[in-house]
């Protein structure tokens, strides 16, 4: 036992989001009851890497008598998660776990309004998760990708948004209205930052709150201090984008 720095989570604040757990390179956080909770001692350095990543404040470091770090066990409890996460089983929220959706070359992809051999319109969804609150910035999709940012409420409206919009572009969504937009300034900023994006397009209703995604994408490459493009795409209540 050593009187070292520590992770803490506040079970009362902590909502089940699951963002920590991929955020903890170390594996130390799991979902236990729908609760973030920190699986042993001796897996946490206490750095806190993992604080960012919380919409809830439910996380702080404090100090307190606890297990040394062990580097060794970390090392063999990550060896042991490999296939319970690619079988999706244990080790976080199955809605924030990260893919990387497979791609066809697009030589080989059907042409947007073809159906498969089932009569099904394929998917042009490259990346999980979608909601912008579950993206981790490091995510492998977001690496120097031209991203898109959608407003809910589009693809609904939009009945060709697969094929005329997204086309395999990495997507993230959030309702500019609905949402708490501080936590998505920050989030995007980091993307930014972190993914190093070549360029954002924001998706949204010709309704005037649907506007605050634009300025919402704004800010975010003001904090990060980029030159980022951005393209603004405007969809009608009837689904037409607005020329």
């Amino acid at each position: 036992m050593a009187h070292r720095k520590i992770v803490q989570i506040d079970e009362t604040k902590c909502d089940g989001c699951g963002l920590c757990v991929p955020a903890c390179a170390e594996g130390a956080i799991e979902l236990v009851d729908g609760k973030a909770r920190l699986a042993a001692d001796m897996f946490c350095d206490g750095l806190g890497a993992c604080l960012g990543e919380c919409p809830q404040d439910a996380i702080t470091i404090i100090e307190r008598e606890a297990d040394e770090f062990d580097q060794a066990a970390v090392e063999e409890r990550l060896a042991n998660a490999t296939d319970e996460k690619s079988s999706g089983e244990k080790g976080g929220c199955p809605s924030a776990r990260v893919h990387s959706l497979p791609m066809a070359p697009p030589a080989a992809c059907p042409a947007p309004s073809a159906e498969t051999a089932s009569g099904e319109v394929p998917s042009q969804l490259g990346n999980w998760p979608v909601q912008l609150h579950l993206v981790p910035p490091s995510a492998p999709f977001l690496q120097g990708a031209d991203l898109m940012l959608v407003a809910d409420c589009v693809p609904f409206a939009m009945a060709d948004f697969h094929s005329g919009l997204l086309q395999r572009r990495p997507v993230v969504i959030g309702c500019p209205k609905l949402d708490d937009t501080t936590p998505y300034v920050e989030k995007l900023t980091n993307i930014i930052t972190t993914a190093k994006v070549r360029r954002i397009t924001v998706v949204h209703m010709e309704v005037p709150c649907c506007t605050g995604l634009v300025r919402l994408a704004q800010a975010a490459v003001s904090q990060a201090g980029a030159n980022t493009p951005l393209e603004d795409v405007t969809i009608t209540v009837r689904g037409q984008r607005v020329p």
